[in-house]
């Protein structure tokens, strides 16, 4: 009897692992959109940034750059390490350009945030 509740209890720790897992995998997404700061996304209602120099001397003032995707979602940059660290620093190369971004997203209360595992510039339109 004792080894039929042990069989039952590995069983149920593996499904529980391999959704975890499955879980993760669906939380990855890859982003279009422009780097931008948070300010100007929310107040001035942008599509994409005035220009680069705007936006990096928005971040260097210390406002939050963002991402504004091609869909018009706003994500969040955050760090998933504990103490949390900003990310601006990670996007100030990538300032007022359009990115392709791979990470894993969260979503709450309306806000959207992403961890970037990948960051790049996005190729130029033809």
């Amino acid at each position: 009897m004792l080894s039929y509740f042990r069989i039952k209890l590995l069983i149920a720790a593996v499904l529980a692992t391999s959704l975890a897992a499955a879980a993760a995998e669906k939380n990855t997404v890859n982003v279009k959109g422009y780097v931008l700061d948070s300010a100007c996304a929310f107040t001035k209602n942008l599509s994409k940034p005035i220009s680069a120099e705007c936006a990096l001397a928005c971040a260097k003032a210390g406002s939050p750059l963002v991402i504004l995707a091609d869909n018009g979602y706003i994500y969040w940059p955050i760090s998933d390490a504990t103490p949390a660290t900003g990310q601006n620093e990670r996007l100030m190369n990538f300032a007022g350009q359009k990115v392709e971004v791979t990470g894993k997203v969260f979503v709450r209360g309306g806000s959207r945030a992403i961890v970037i595992e990948k960051i790049d510039a996005a190729p130029a339109a033809h």
